[in-house]
């Protein structure tokens, strides 16, 4: 992966098992929030999986310049609407499958109330809005509490904890669609993820952006998960067959534990430079176990390593970056 178009067939490559799975399935696929990180690569996967035998339905503001072109020119229906504004919502096309991107996390700090509407009260909207239809709903490990490095990470059974208002606005969203969920009947699965990279952003380019420009990367957050964005988006898809009244919770992430400074480490021998190092590892970070969606879609088939080589040549090549720092390093729920 050296060019942005072959970034973007690589996301955008269906396995066998979600063509299986999106051909069981009924009916349109409306993606909310089309134009943020994951959506353009999440619609042009569904066009690829489902061949063109259903209409691929993309939502969104479309504030980068030809975005919208590029997927209708890709073959999806674009709607061009803000999913907060009421008639705008309310005249969105019916669809019996939406996958609800649509989230606020960076700017929380002194904006609370506007990331409680964007992440707990427009999700009950949307829900309303589309009442008789699955909804995979993306949601973050973020509403689990920091966790011994020695745990495993957290299960989809273990108590939430979430810290800061991001995360806290982020459980109140699973709250309310589950409240849809149990009162409508709608049926829904809520994908935990956590940290989803590509190439252009990510744990790992953030941390190629420090190691290259000699910036001390602080070590407290010293072991994250990480997993490759297309296997993420495949499984927000795939889980549209598994929702239900009684919400299909997962987490989303890959298998390793990936320590931080070792992350760094090859990174720097890449890029031929030395990581400068802060503090030490805290004996607690945010961290997931998603046996149960590997048992279920098996594993990413890109891994870390593979992800680190990616990551250093396209950084090290000015390949084109979204400019959007994971802040994963934080530890007090601010962003």
């Amino acid at each position: 992966m050296r060019t942005t178009a072959e970034l973007e067939e690589r996301l955008a490559r269906p396995s066998a098992g979600l063509v299986s799975d999106l051909a069981g399935l009924d009916g349109d696929i409306m993606i909310l929030g089309a134009g943020g990180k994951l959506g353009p690569s999440l619609v042009r996967l569904a066009l690829n999986a489902t061949g063109g035998d259903r209409r691929i339905i993309a939502v969104s503001r479309f504030s980068e310049p030809g975005l919208a072109d590029g997927l209708q020119d890709a073959g999806a229906t674009v709607v061009r609407a803000d999913v907060a504004d009421e008639r705008a919502l309310r005249d969105l096309p019916d669809a019996p499958n939406v996958v609800f991107l649509v989230g606020a996390k960076f700017g929380t700090q002194g904006r609370e109330h506007a990331t409680w509407f964007t992440n707990a009260y427009l999700p009950g909207r949307v829900a309303d809005r589309f009442a008789g239809s699955r909804i995979a709903a993306l949601s973050t490990g973020n509403v689990y509490p920091l966790v011994p490095v020695t745990s495993g990470g957290s299960t989809e059974t273990d108590p939430t904890g979430p810290v800061g208002d991001y995360a806290m606005s982020c459980l109140g969203r699973e709250r309310v669609l589950t409240h849809f969920a149990e009162t409508n009947g709608t049926r829904l699965s809520l994908i935990r993820l956590n940290y989803a990279v590509e190439l252009r952003y990510g744990v790992l380019v953030d941390l190629a952006q420090k190691v290259l420009a000699g910036q001390s990367i602080d070590l407290a957050t010293g072991q994250v998960n990480v997993v490759w964005q297309g296997y993420a988006n495949e499984v927000a898809l795939r889980s549209l067959p598994l929702a239900d009244t009684s919400p299909y919770v997962l987490n989303v992430t890959g298998p390793e534990l990936l320590s931080v400074r070792q992350a760094a480490l090859a990174l720097g021998a890449e890029l031929g430079v030395e990581p400068v190092f802060s503090g030490e590892e805290a004996p607690t970070a945010l961290l997931s176990n998603a046996s149960k969606c590997h048992r279920r879609f098996g594993y990413p088939d890109i891994t870390p390593q593979e992800l680190i080589e990616h990551t250093a040549r396209w950084v090290a090549g000015g390949g084109p970056l979204l400019g959007k720092p994971t802040k994963f390093e934080r530890r007090d729920g601010r962003f």
